[in-house]
C-alpha cells in the first residue's frame, strides 16, 4: 500500500475495537505511528499488539474522553513517545436507542459527554499541540507551505436528519458537523485541515447494539433491525470498516490539503446533502 502517511504520528480515539480499529490498522499500512487512545486498556493494548504484528507502531494509551482533564496527559503521552502529532481521528462515541419521551437526563449526559464535549476537548488539546508545532518563522507569516495538521471526526448520517429513537445520539452527531466547521474557520490560519466523515450503516459493534435495542423496542428478531437498514441504501449493502477507513485515509494524507470544514457521506447513498 502507498506510504501517504509514512512518518505521520495519529491519535485514534476509541480504537480499540470495530471502525475505530480498522481506522488505526489503515492509517498505520499507510505508514503512520499510532497513539491508540482507548477507554478500555485491554483493548488499546490489543489493538496496538495488532499494529505491531502489521509492522507499524503503536502507543496504547487508556483514556475517558468524557474526562476533560485526561486530553492534556494524552497529548503529552503521544508527544513523548513520537515527538509530535500530526493526525488526529475523533472516533470515539456512544449511542443508545431509546423514544425522545423517554430519555432522561442522564442518558442525554452519557451520550454528549462523549460524543459532542469530550470530542470537542480532544480537538482542542490536539489542535494547541499541532499549533506550537509550527516554527514561529512559519507562524509569523500566517501561510505555511503545506497542511500542518489533518484532524477528522466521525459525525453521522444520524446528524443529518432527525431520530425519533436516538435524538441525543443525533443531535450529538449534528454537532460533530457545526464544531468541524467552527474548528476548520478558527485553524484555517495554521493551515490545519478539520474534516468530518458521516458513516451509515456498519457490521461493527456499535451496530450490533443499536440492532438489539432497536429489536428490543420494536419486537424484531436479532438480525432483522440491521437487515431493515440495509434495505433502505441505495447501493443495497452495509459499509465496510474498510470504506469508511479509506477516506478517513484520504482526508488524513496530502490529496486532501485543500479541503476543510467538510462532512463527508459514506453512506451508500442515505443521504446527499
Amino acid at each position: 500500500m502507498e506510504q501517504r502517511l509514512k512518518d505521520k504520528v495519529a491519535i485514534v480515539t476509541g480504537a480499540g475495537q470495530g471502525l475505530g480499529r480498522g481506522i488505526a490498522l489503515r492509517l498505520a499500512c499507510e505508514g503512520a505511528r499510532l497513539v491508540i487512545a482507548e477507554l478500555r486498556p485491554e483493548a488499546a493494548q490489543s489493538a496496538a499488539a495488532e499494529v505491531e504484528v502489521a509492522g507499524g507502531q503503536a502507543l496504547a494509551h487508556p483514556v475517558d474522553l468524557a474526562d476533560e482533564t485526561q486530553m492534556l496527559p494524552l497529548v503529552e503521552a503521544a508527544v513523548r513517545a513520537f515527538g509530535r502529532i500530526d493526525i488526529l481521528v475523533n472516533n470515539a462515541g456512544r449511542m443508545q436507542t431509546k423514544p425522545m419521551l423517554d430519555l432522561a437526563p442522564a442518558d442525554w449526559d452519557r451520550v454528549m459527554s462523549t460524543n459532542e464535549r469530550g470530542l470537542f476537548f480532544c480537538l482542542q488539546a490536539v489542535a494547541r499541540q499541532m499549533v506550537a508545532q509550527i516554527p514561529p518563522d512559519v507562524r509569523a507569516t500566517d501561510r505555511a507551505p503545506h497542511s500542518m495538521g489533518k484532524i477528522v471526526s466521525l459525525s453521522s448520517v444520524a446528524g443529518r436528519s432527525g431520530r425519533p429513537y436516538a435524538t441525543h445520539y443525533a443531535a450529538s452527531k449534528a454537532a460533530v458537523i457545526s464544531l468541524t466547521r467552527s474548528a476548520a474557520l478558527a485553524l484555517a490560519r495554521y493551515n490545519i485541515n478539520v474534516n468530518a466523515v458521516a458513516p451509515g450503516v456498519i457490521p461493527t459493534p456499535m451496530w450490533t447494539q443499536i440492532d438489539l435495542e432497536r429489536g428490543q423496542l420494536f419486537g424484531k428478531q436479532p438480525g432483522e433491525a440491521f437487515a431493515a437498514s440495509v434495505e433502505r441504501i441505495p447501493l443495497r449493502r452495509a459499509a465496510t470498516v474498510e470504506d469508511v477507513a479509506s477516506a478517513v485515509a484520504f482526508l488524513c494524507a496530502p490529496d486532501s490539503d485543500y479541503i476543510t470544514g467538510q462532512c463527508l457521506n459514506v453512506d451508500g447513498g442515505m443521504e446527499m446533502d
